[in-house]
């Protein structure tokens, strides 16, 4: 996705309304304001899709990883660190 333009206050995305969606699709999100607030963003339907695209839980993304080869060496190190003076 292309970066963000300066946002269109409400008045001029109405009236430029075609020109608003050709920008976002030729450079990415735009920004509408109503009383210099940002309040909504026009976005091409490729770059909502993959927005909007459901995502995995990292379990279903660790469980779909390559194994390692002679597996993971998950043992924990005995050593309980330095004893401290307080």
């Amino acid at each position: 996705m292309a970066r963000i333009r300066e946002s269109w206050p409400l008045q001029d995305a109405k009236n430029r309304f075609s020109e608003v969606v050709d920008e976002a699709l030729r450079s990415g999100p735009q920004i509408i304001t109503r009383r210099g607030a940002e309040t909504v963003v026009v976005v091409s339907v490729a770059d909502w899709a993959r927005l909007a695209r459901p995502r995995r839980s990292l379990i279903d993304v660790l469980r779909r990883a390559p194994r390692v080869s002679g597996g993971l060496d998950a043992a924990r190190s005995s050593d309980t660190g330095r004893d401290v003076e307080l």
